[in-house]
């Protein structure tokens, strides 16, 4: 183990007039995968937030409901904090920007800035609803981009190109609030210059506190050359107001990144052992990383570490920016049921099924990621089910009909002065030891194939170990060994998954009958005569009609509150008519030959004999069968399917099977006396 760590951790502020929604979960969770990895390596790894509680929208919001908008924000705090608790956010501290930390903080950060000549005060003019009687903020402005022309862009930055742009810069704007064109008025506003900067900002952005993507991108905006930032707002806005200049508020992005230090200064008088200095001064060599989204990396790249090295606080560490979520291939939409709210998910489903599949599709890049329904399915289904939770369903169920569910580990000789361990166990170990390099690296994607590789290789283990035989030959010794090395390496995929499935691996621990897991435990192994308790489900499979019932709920959520799902329901497919059913051609095939496919985890290849002809056909029933348990068997297959290219070759066919899925899968076979190529009527 390395020298202990301090690092400080951020996720952006949700805004707070609106629910938490899976795109701010996809950073959350990949936040606290990477939180929760570094405390399980024996480090000290805060995570603090808050919600972004300034702004017009927030007041207006306020306004509509008829309440004020400390209520408003106050509500919404108590609703996020839910949201991302059941979630399973291990977050320290979640706080809100309308503080008095965050006043005290803001306004010494502007003194400071202004102090050392790096505020200029100059007259602006402004667009103005004259309908509403008030200046428009960025957001509540709506036009085509003046960089790319892309049309229904706010007033601050394009969604499209990236650009970011004074609202008197759009083409065609239009006001959010009346729908009227606005017009220019004259006003006085505070600016912080950013151009004080470039020299500095040019040395940062280049020493490795960015993904190169991010670099790349912020080279443009430097030959485009940094603009003054317009840091203060007019009355009517709820805020907090610019020392000795009545009637002017700090813009809600002046104060939003504060809030870190604001989240995080509540923290440390809470918790005596935690000195705000010790991470935000100038000299700290404490660690501190922001993980945001794409689309604000202007902000966090550039003004936010400006206004740091101004008012003389340290900068970030690094700065981890990740894509957007798209549903479906797109972006998410209220219309078509995937702009789904996180309660709307958690109404339906366990929050580690997404925490799961957000991990096994995420990386350290700026790519978007896609949540794609029959894809989220499939993968849970497999990979959690079939792969990592059967090896405890199955190998528990002999520990404890036949040793009095006490494991013992096979092999009583030394190795390097430690107890001799399986073969197995030690190619097991020193995969998973390897995933910590690229847990550290926010390659989650990767990590997660690496423990769903070892995964494959113990199921394989059972397979060839055949324990099912093993007990009718009453080979007990043997049996024992396998189903203790079984338990074993399902101990190690949980340490190797606990950061992102915490709730299984504490539900995994009371199963094993031990403490709570570290990193460190990927080295030791559980002792001869350890007694483990029976067996429950720890984790189901999903079922088409739980997601369906998330996108139908978040439709609803336009006017209703969601129901719940129906569960087990299968779908209704649309009905054919005789004439189509009977253009299949059933044939019964004997199975001369099953076997692995190499990088494939639901399909086995298999060779179909017709009676004289033989057929490749790859059947998605790795999760039930073993190559051993299908050949010379007969089975039924549909013959005049087209051949369709597949990723491993070409499948010639297709194999009947029914039942819900996993290892409950069973294969069609025909009657005793039926023939290889006896077509089925």
């Amino acid at each position: 183990m390395s020298t202990k760590r301090h690092i400080l951790v951020t996720s952006a502020l949700p805004y707070a007039n609106g629910p938490i929604h899976l795109g701010h979960m996809l950073e959350y969770i990949q936040t606290d995968i990477w939180v929760r990895f570094q405390r399980l390596r024996g480090h000290q790894c805060i995570f603090v937030c808050a919600d972004d509680a300034h702004g017009t929208p927030i007041m207006l919001k306020a306004r509509e409901l008829g309440i004020t908008p400390e209520k408003l924000v106050a509500d919404t705090l108590v609703e996020h904090k839910r949201d991302f608790a059941d979630f399973h956010i291990g977050v320290d501290n979640y706080h809100t920007t309308h503080s008095p930390e965050n006043r005290e903080l803001a306004t010494l950060i502007y003194k400071r800035l202004n102090d050392a000549g790096h505020i200029a005060v100059r007259t602006i003019r402004q667009l103005y609803d004259e309908q509403a009687k008030m200046f428009l903020p960025d957001r509540f402005i709506k036009g085509s981009c003046p960089r790319c022309g892309t049309p229904d862009q706010y007033g601050d930055a394009c969604e499209h190109c990236g650009s970011t742009y004074s609202p008197a810069d759009l083409k065609n704007p239009v006001s959010v609030i009346s729908g009227t064109r606005p017009v220019e008025k004259e006003s006085e506003h505070y600016f912080f210059k950013l151009g004080d900067f470039e020299d500095m900002l040019h040395k940062w952005t280049r020493a490795g506190h960015l993904h190169e993507a991010v670099t790349r991108k912020l080279d443009e905006w430097f030959k485009a050359g940094l603009q003054d930032w317009d840091i203060s707002r007019d009355a009517p806005y709820f805020g907090f107001e610019i020392p000795d200049a009545p009637g002017k508020y700090f813009y809600v992005w002046l104060d939003a990144p504060i809030g870190y230090m604001a989240s995080f200064k509540n923290l440390c008088e809470q918790r005596k052992d935690l000195k705000f200095e010790e991470y935000w001064s100038k000299d700290s060599k404490q660690e501190l990383y922001h993980f945001i989204g794409k689309d604000i990396t202007y902000f966090h790249t550039l003004f936010w570490p400006a206004m740091l090295s101004g008012a003389d606080f340290r900068t970030p560490t690094a700065v981890y920016a990740h894509g957007f979520l798209t549903v479906n291939g797109q972006k998410m939409s209220k219309s078509r049921g995937t702009f789904i709210k996180a309660r709307t998910y958690l109404d339906h489903l366990k929050p580690e099924y997404l925490r799961y599949y957000f991990a096994a599709k995420l990386g350290s890049g700026v790519d978007d990621i896609d949540l794609n329904m029959d894809d989220f399915i499939q993968r849970i289904n497999a990979d959690l089910v079939g792969k990592y939770i059967n090896i405890a369903s199955r190998s528990a169920g002999f520990i404890h009909e036949y040793f009095q569910g006490a494991v013992k580990l096979p092999g009583d000789g030394e190795l390097q002065g430690e107890p001799q361990q399986h073969p197995l166990l030690q190619e097991i170990k020193k995969n998973l030891a390897g995933t910590h390099k690229l847990y550290e690296a926010r390659q989650f994607g990767a990590a997660i194939s690496q423990i769903m590789k070892s995964a494959d290789d113990i199921n394989a283990f059972w397979d060839q170990q055949k324990p099912w035989e093993l007990a009718k030959q009453k080979r007990l010794g043997e049996l024992h060994a396998a189903c203790s090395v079984a338990i074993e390496s399902f101990k190690l995929l949980t340490v190797a998954l606990k950061p992102v499935l915490p709730d299984t691996a504490e539900k995994v621990e009371r199963f094993l009958n031990i403490a709570p897991l570290n990193w460190s435990d990927l080295s030791t192994q559980l002792p001869d005569w350890h007694r483990i308790n029976q067996y429950t489900h720890l984790v189901i499979r999903i079922e088409p009609a739980n997601t369906k019932a998330i996108v139908d709920a978040s439709k609803e959520n336009l006017t209703q509150t969601p129901t719940k799902a129906v569960a087990n329901m299968e779908p209704i497919f649309p009905e054919i008519s005789y004439d189509d059913f009977a253009k299949l051609d059933l044939r019964i095939a004997r199975i001369a030959k099953a076997e692995h496919i190499e990088g494939a985890d639901k399909l086995l290849r298999l060779t179909l004999d017709l009676g004289g002809e033989t057929r490749n056909v790859f059947a998605g029933i790795k999760s039930a069968y073993a190559p051993g348990q299908l050949e010379g068997k007969l089975t039924v297959m549909v013959a005049n399917l087209a051949p369709r290219k597949m990723k491993f070759g070409i499948s010639e066919g297709m194999v009947l099977a029914a039942g819900p899925g996993g290892k409950d899968l069973w294969l069609l076979e025909p009657h005793a006396g039926a023939q290889p190529g006896m077509r089925v009527k």
